[in-house]
């Protein structure tokens, strides 16, 4: 049995590295091509629904892009459409090897397209688009010494005489970004427009590790907010991977709310105005490899020599608990516990409380655990006094396995009369494992998905709670202490000899998947294991006081 989990374990990895040699290089080089025949996109033709312009703009000044920096971000925007092309966030790096490279959440450069483009879209024709060549007073903006924002100012001015001026507004710690679209009127009638906003990218590159711990948990795809009317507290909220996009388009005609491109840790959102009406829509673009998350505004009448100003907010961030609550109504969402998150967001208080207390995310791991362990006590001492007391039924038990053999029906049914005539449920001790269960689940999507976790340091070798043990140090020591915890709890006295290889064979199997969990995850259960023992030993010696303590061997 264990060099069949340990043949496994090797055929496992030995596969995991043909994808990452093989397969990945393929499909993303496949994306990178079809991507770039399609790389900038034009806006809409009408107001309702826009359509994509594949036709960049040529010459020099196409390819000019502004510089903008802030506490928080490195930006550049295309002149051409106005777009935002690289959002670089200072305070996170794109790996933990070199920090001095900073994550760029929106990027054109290499094998990834992540862009936002905004525009204004009228009823006939668009009035703007990727061929629309805006100006800027100048090519590099910096948010100052003391100074809370700085605005970017674009304009275009058609030949038909009207004139659309972009301003992006960028605040001092904050990832939220204003955009003001104002349309000024000249052509010497009345226009019928409408601001609009997209997110395109290319499908997310796969993270590293095996395939398993990729997709548990880990969402890519867009994610629709929508309230029944402003101020309202029904709402509701709708998740599309674009794996589902590629079948089918999600559109929403709403009032208000918003609309975000998912990926684990960050977001990238768009919120409209809340009292105005909201066009979304979420879909695969065809032959292109790009999926798109749109917003598209109200038409709006603007008179001849008249002027309307749009306004969009957008979001380009990470997911920080507590910061992406003030971002938007209900932005929290973002943050995917899933079913678990009124369990797994006061977890999260209280393990941001201990980081507070340490400065260190795994000494506050360690002390949640702790934490948490101390509340289970008396359900996991009414856990090991129903192992005693099974324990204590082990020499029935196998008598009467011996007396029926392979009848299991027989079998059965002497064991539950046995159960019966002695007053014992088997079960009582299944419902408080099942009553912590959710805890434990809980813990993980907050481990797993906390981006404040990202990249932490912990101490001596651990110096990425979000990566794997590169020593595999951790996960021999969880092993090792699991193979200790069932010595100790004796359950193997009362399985049948199937049931006690499972047994004997669970410590090596998770050792080999927890080689691949985050450093997070696995000092959690390794703390978890170390308590487990330290309370099975107080409570084994009170029980050996109430004679339920295990017998010994003469």
């Amino acid at each position: 049995m264990i060099l069949v989990a340990l043949l496994g374990v090797v055929l496992f990895l030995l596969y995991q590295g043909w994808q990452n040699d093989y397969v990945k290089p393929q499909q993303v080089a496949a994306a990178t091509a079809a991507a770039a025949a399609t790389a900038v996109n034009g806006n809409a033709a009408m107001a309702a629904t826009a359509s994509t312009d594949s036709t960049p703009a040529a010459g020099a000044d196409a390819q000019r892009r502004v510089h903008v920096q802030t506490d928080r971000m490195e930006v550049e925007i295309g002149l051409a459409g106005g777009e935002l092309r690289r959002v670089e966030l200072n305070n996170y790096a794109a790996d933990k090897q070199h920090p001095e490279q900073k994550l760029a959440l929106l990027d054109d450069r290499g094998s990834q397209l992540y862009v936002l483009q905004s525009g204004v879209a009228g009823s006939e024709k668009p009035l703007t688009s990727s061929q629309s060549l805006f100006t800027a007073p100048q090519d590099q903006y910096k948010l100052a010494d003391g100074a809370d924002s700085v605005d970017v100012p674009l304009e275009y001015t058609d030949a038909d005489g009207y004139t659309v001026r972009k301003v992006f507004h960028f605040k001092r710690g904050s990832y939220e970004i204003g955009l003001s679209q104002t349309l000024l009127n000249h052509t010497g009638h009345e226009l019928q427009a409408a601001a609009y906003a997209r997110y395109q990218r290319t499908p997310p590159p796969p993270e590293a590790g095996p395939s398993f711990m990729r997709t548990a948990g880990t969402f890519y795809g867009i994610g629709v907010y929508q309230q029944d009317k402003p101020g309202s507290s029904s709402y509701a909220y709708k998740k599309k991977a674009f794996k589902k996009l590629d079948d089918e388009t999600y559109e929403s005609k709403q009032t208000g709310g918003w609309m975000a491109m998912l990926q684990h840790y960050f977001a990238t959102a768009i919120i409209p105005p809340q009292d105005q009406g909201a066009d979304f829509t979420g879909k695969h673009l065809p032959g292109s490899g790009l999926y798109q998350a749109q917003y598209t505004g109200d038409l709006v009448p603007v008179a001849a020599g008249a002027e309307h100003a749009f306004d969009t907010k957008l979001y380009i961030g990470p997911l920080e608990q507590g910061t992406v609550d003030a971002v938007a109504p209900r932005f929290d969402l973002v943050e995917d516990y899933g079913i678990l998150t009124p369990v797994a967001k006061p977890l999260f208080w209280v393990l941001s409380h201990y980081h507070k207390l340490t400065g260190n995310w795994g000494w506050s791991i360690i002390l949640l655990t702790l934490t948490v362990k101390a509340a289970f006590f008396k359900l996991s001492e009414a856990q090991y006094r129903s192992a005693a007391k099974m324990r204590k039924f082990g020499p029935r038990i196998q008598e009467l396995r011996e007396r029926f053999g392979d009848d299991r029906e027989r079998l059965n049914k002497a064991m539950m009369e046995l159960y019966k005539k002695e007053g014992f449920n088997p079960l009582a001790g299944c419902w408080p494992l099942l009553v912590q269960m959710p805890v434990f689940f809980a813990l993980y999507w907050v481990l797993a998905q906390s981006v404040e976790l990202r990249q932490a340091p912990f101490m001596l070798w651990m110096q990425d709670l979000s990566g794997p043990d590169h020593y595999y140090i951790l996960p021999v020591l969880y092993g090792a202490t699991m193979w200790i915890q069932q010595r100790m709890s004796g359950q193997s006295a009362t399985m049948d000899p199937t049931q006690q290889k499972m047994m004997n064979i669970m410590p090596i199997f998770l050792t080999g998947l927890f080689l691949f969990f985050p450093v997070g995850l696995v000092l959690y259960w390794l703390i978890s294991n170390l308590v487990n023992i330290g309370q099975q030993w107080i409570i084994a010696r009170r029980l050996e006081k109430e004679g339920l303590g295990r017998e010994k061997k003469a």
